[in-house]
């Protein structure tokens, strides 16, 4: 059973919400979002994190870069904070997804299950060699210069997109369906907030051996030599 961490101080919300997703098979531990948060995921070991931003003790984007930290748990915010610039800034942050209240318990299930999801069109028994870059499609890891690369599941499932496809350039609205899904609703700069994560972690690899390049007006490839 997957487990899920839901990070909520407004317990009418948190309660509605732990009501759908147990009626669809997840076991749901509750946090209003005070003392050790960490210390609660590390214990529960989720297999996604519901993250409220606006806490009463805590901040929760220091929350989801701490997550970030220490590993690639799908995190997704849910917050009151609807601007662009905000959702950016969680997006930025390393979340897999964002919705703002108010919202539908059932698309919260529904965005859950999509982000658990793991994408249809990635083989599982190859492994891609790009130089010192190395991506695992079996164990849904990648490494550079062997060390680990701690990588969220959306920003890997779309690393090893490209990774299948080196040369080959995408525009957004292609990876968001090929990566983020069809029924994919959110915005499509979640696709440049993804790119540039994965350069950050990618800063010290040889552009000789390869990079990711954006295509102005066309979109991204990932160069290889």
């Amino acid at each position: 059973m997957k487990r899920i961490l839901l990070i909520e101080d407004e317990l009418p919300i948190a309660q509605l919400l732990k009501v759908y997703l147990e009626r669809n098979d997840f076991s749901v531990l509750h946090n209003l979002g005070e003392g050790n948060v960490i210390q609660t995921f590390f214990n529960y070991n989720p297999s996604l994190v519901l993250l409220d931003l606006m806490l009463p003790q805590n901040d929760g984007l220091d929350i989801l870069k701490q997550i970030r930290q220490y590993g690639s748990c799908p995190v997704i915010i849910l917050t009151a904070r609807g601007s662009v610039p905000e959702r950016l800034a969680g997006l930025g942050q390393g979340a897999d997804d964002y919705i703002t209240k108010p919202f539908d318990p059932e698309e919260v299930v529904a965005r859950v299950q999509a982000v658990l999801r793991r994408p249809s069109h990635l083989e599982d028994n190859e492994i891609i060699r790009l130089g010192h870059l190395v991506i695992n499609l079996t164990t849904r890891t990648a490494f550079i210069y062997d060390e680990l690369i701690p990588l969220s599941p959306r920003d890997w499932g779309l690393l090893a997109f490209l990774g299948k496809h080196p040369n080959q350039c995408f525009n957004r609205d292609q990876l968001l369906d090929y990566v983020w899904g069809m029924n994919y609703e959110g915005a499509d700069r979640a696709v440049d907030a993804s790119i540039k994560r994965i350069r950050q972690h990618l800063r010290d690899w040889s552009p000789d051996e390869g990079e990711i390049k954006t295509l102005r007006g066309m979109g991204y490839v990932l160069r290889v030599n």
